[in-house]
């Protein structure tokens, strides 16, 4: 069992932790000297390798295991001597409706996992991430940021999913006392942010860094959250005292798709002309108001957008120069 350092008494087992936010979940907790145990099922760890060094990343524990599988999850957080649970795993919106039983396999039955096993292990709080894919197109509401108690909309499987999560958060409060935080990022960018519908932003300052030309597949103006502001959200949410079952937008400011693409090619002059976006926009609100987990957490790191897009090319561009990121690999995540 791994013992507890860094004088917090705290020793935490991430699930997803090989993810974008996971991986830097992990990198705030190595820094911190704190035990982290991160789950993973395929062992890719490209992401960690991003943002982590190789000492950093020695630092954390890989087991090997599946989300869903209520007994390898067990053994995982009895043998990490987990008290803090931050989950993470799951399947992202374009999986999700290519294999829809797979995504309620991966993101319904692994949650419910996850809240089975801080029953039994004693595991105080559980946080994990919810989604703005639990609210429907902006076109839903009558204002343009969304609080937390705004109806829930769904209009993917991955959406219903999450919403069975809060759910499914809340019957475990009730029932069987297990508190929990959910968190609900909007659009999140930056190194590791290589999946999902709002990975676009990402992708084109990967293609930035790369010298390629990419077309951002909608337009529009958002709230874009930097990945390391939105990890270290969900660490300050893991060490609030263990009582309920609340649900958090994570808010933020509002960028423009042009503003974006305007930071990319300030960071890379010849990228000028070569990264457009389509004219579609995403189904989801514009942005939420992130007053209430403010007021639980304090006040929430916001990275400034010219300064995340500076880094995380700098990063793509490190990882291109050091073979960490191959032409086979930035061709997927341009595809």
């Amino acid at each position: 069992m791994t013992s507890t350092q860094g004088g917090t008494g705290e020793s935490y087992l991430v699930t997803g932790g090989t993810g974008c936010i996971g991986a830097w979940v992990v990198r705030n907790l190595v820094r911190e000297s704190i035990p982290v145990t991160v789950l993973t099922a395929h062992r890719r760890i490209d992401r960690l390798r991003l943002v982590l060094t190789e000492d950093e990343l020695a630092m954390a524990t890989l087991m090997d295991g599946d989300v869903a599988d209520v007994g390898q999850l067990e053994a995982a957080a009895r043998q990490s001597g987990a008290n803090r649970l931050i989950h993470l795993a799951g399947m992202q919106l374009p999986l999700c409706a290519a294999d829809p039983f797979e995504g309620s396999r991966v993101n319904v039955s692994g949650t419910v996992a996850v809240f089975e096993v801080a029953r039994r292990v004693g595991i105080g709080t559980v946080v994990y991430a919810s989604s703005a894919a639990v609210y429907g197109p902006a076109a839903h509401y009558q204002h343009a940021i969304v609080g937390d108690d705004d109806p829930l909309l769904p209009t993917s499987h991955y959406g219903v999913y999450k919403v069975a999560n809060e759910q499914s958060a809340r019957v475990w409060w009730a029932n069987e006392g297990v508190a929990s935080v959910g968190l609900r990022p909007h659009s999140v960018y930056g190194p590791g942010r290589d999946r999902g519908v709002t990975s676009k932003p990402t992708a084109a300052m990967i293609a930035a860094a790369a010298g390629r030309p990419y077309r951002i597949g909608f337009s529009g103006r958002y709230q874009f959250q930097f990945a390391d502001d939105v990890a270290k959200a969900f660490v300050r949410a893991s060490r609030l005292p263990a009582t309920g079952a609340a649900v958090y937008n994570i808010g933020g400011s509002l960028f423009g798709i042009d503003q974006i693409i305007g930071a990319i090619e300030a960071v890379v002059p010849g990228a000028s002309g070569q990264i457009t976006a389509d004219d579609a926009t995403m189904p989801f609100p514009t942005g939420f108001d992130g007053a209430t987990l403010q007021q639980v957490i304090g006040e929430i790191a916001e990275t400034d957008l010219q300064e995340g897009v500076r880094r995380t090319i700098e990063c793509y561009r490190a990882a291109i120069e050091r073979g960490r990121l191959q032409p086979a690999e930035i061709d997927r995540i341009l595809a």
